[in-house]
């Protein structure tokens, strides 16, 4: 009789919190037309995964890629606490994936459509580095928080698994961490404190701040790149020869690629948490392709 009274729960707790990610698992990614999202869009569907990829366009940014025709691709607003939400709460992991190098308070929001990966163009209204970085990843937060605590039975099934949250944030979120970091993050130009303002936010927050129902990483490349993405291939060498001599505050690139294979990985791998540098990064997208060649 117990186990009848308990079964509409068990089976509502079921699909409310992952019980760790299986091949059949649901990862949402915000900014998945993007140039690190959709290349993360495309290894998870080769892992098996059910992926879908929010953006405000809502539309696959490579037609042409047979593994981005299978993702469910829907329009989204990240900054919306209810978009956000109704994504979330049918999903088993997320990425966050949204982003932009210049906003529309820095003066140079016309650079982005030649650095920005996507060739992306910021809503002259919204597109501050506080709305698509702070208040988007705030939102994914307040919604993984309101599933993961909001069933106790399912929080009881559960275990000690955690909801897997991978954030790309950036080495410079890191200075203050290194020696003469501290110098640099003082003298940085006003655009830039403020992009690191809301990536040291989100961070914050991330890890000191979040249940531990929640298992948080954040993804600290330096400059990403691709051999077609040639605005930063002239200074991919100046920065890895920097930190080959130990320059502490400037942190090796890292290829688009690799930087996906990691997300991905550190979405599957339960252990991984906490903040990831150059050479977590590489050391996961290693283990990955290990893993695809065994």
């Amino acid at each position: 009789m117990t186990k009848l009274i308990l079964l509409p729960f068990m089976m509502f707790a079921a699909n409310t919190l992952v019980a760790g990610l299986s091949l059949d698992s649901k990862v949402v990614v915000f900014g998945g037309t993007g140039y690190v999202g959709s290349q993360v869009c495309e290894r998870l569907v080769e892992e098996g995964f059910d992926v879908t990829g929010v953006s405000r366009r809502g539309v696959n940014p490579r037609p042409e890629n047979d593994l981005l025709e299978r993702v469910n691709w829907v329009s989204g607003d990240a900054t919306n606490p209810k978009d956000v939400e109704q994504f979330v709460m049918d999903s088993d992991a997320v990425v966050h994936a949204v982003g932009l190098l210049f906003d529309v308070e820095s003066g140079l929001e016309g650079l982005n459509t030649v650095v920005s990966g996507s060739k992306s163009i910021p809503d002259p209204d919204a597109s501050t580095y506080d709305n698509i970085t702070r208040r988007t990843m705030f939102n994914i937060l307040d919604s993984i928080e309101k599933k993961v605590n909001g069933n106790p039975i399912a929080k009881l099934m559960n275990g000690n698994k955690q909801f897997p949250l991978a954030f790309v944030s950036c080495a410079e979120a890191g200075w203050r961490d290194v020696p003469l970091g501290d110098k640099v993050d003082d003298i940085a130009p006003g655009w830039l404190k403020s992009y690191l303002k809301a990536k040291r936010a989100v961070e914050s927050r991330m890890f000191e701040n979040s249940p531990e129902s929640i298992r948080p990483i954040a993804m600290r490349p330096s400059l990403i790149w691709s051999w077609d993405k040639l605005d930063v291939l002239p200074i991919i060498p100046v920065f890895n020869i920097a930190c080959a001599l130990g320059v502490p505050f400037i942190d090796k690139t890292i290829r688009v690629e690799a930087l996906a294979d990691a997300i991905v990985q550190s979405i599957k791998d339960d252990t991984v948490s906490g903040v990831q540098r150059y050479m977590n990064m590489e050391e996961l997208a290693e283990a990955r392709r290990n893993e695809i060649m065994s």
